[in-house]
């Protein structure tokens, strides 16, 4: 069962370019929208181009690498709803496309969390919408809102804020977000948005081997 972690925010704020520190040998990145990262060591990054969702819900268990990205999850979704704008069908058409975006993104977080290997690092990146004060996910429809909370599915949900021009990630929750991490996993309420230092911190709460084929060599 992987360790699965949301990294949530704006635009801008933080999320795809907290991946800079990571060693791109250890990582395997699904990049939806087929964007650059960025930052220079970009291309080094191993990833499969795509945003079906029942292609990434198939190669999730293949990956064999200890660190996982999704980059950018919400548009697993959105895209998929913009390419059946036009579809014609029934008066149920429209609510069954909304039902079928939702059974698909439940499909990944739920292969993501219990169908692929033992102490691997999955990160979900992705967007949030502000609903009644508080924010949250993005999400399209509200199948995901109404029958099924993503976030309540993990146990860690990081969000990107910028303070005084800097970037960081919240661990915290002040009643304005869904974010959440276990207790004692990070000493500070905002912690730089560096996703290596938080996989250091994750590996270290569980007494994970960053990289398991290393330890594997050295056993």
């Amino acid at each position: 069962m992987a360790i699965v972690t949301l990294i949530l925010g704006n635009s801008g704020s933080g999320k795809s370019f907290s991946m800079q520190n990571l060693d791109p040998s250890l990582c395997g990145v699904i990049n939806v929208m087929g964007k650059p990262l960025p930052f220079r060591a970009g291309k080094q990054f191993r990833k499969l181009n795509t945003d079906n969702a029942y292609e990434i819900n198939d190669r999730l268990p293949t990956f064999q690498a200890p660190i996982v990205i999704i980059d950018d999850f919400q548009y697993i979704m959105a895209n998929e709803f913009m390419r059946g704008v036009t579809d014609e069908g029934g008066g149920n058409s429209v609510f069954q496309r909304f039902n079928r975006i939702g059974q698909n993104a439940w499909n990944i977080l739920n292969t993501a969390i219990n169908n692929t290997h033992p102490d691997q690092r999955i990160y979900i990146l992705s967007h949030i919408e502000e609903v009644e004060g508080k924010t949250k996910i993005k999400t399209m429809g509200k199948m995901l809102d109404e029958k099924i909370v993503l976030e309540g599915m993990v146990t860690i949900v990081l969000q990107t804020t910028i303070r005084n021009g800097e970037h960081y990630f919240m661990t915290k929750n002040d009643g304005t977000t869904t974010v959440k991490t276990p207790h004692e996993m990070f000493n500070s309420e905002l912690i730089p948005n560096d996703l290596n230092a938080v996989d250091d911190a994750i590996c270290d709460f569980y007494g994970i081997a960053k990289n398991p084929n290393q330890q594997a060599q050295t056993a």
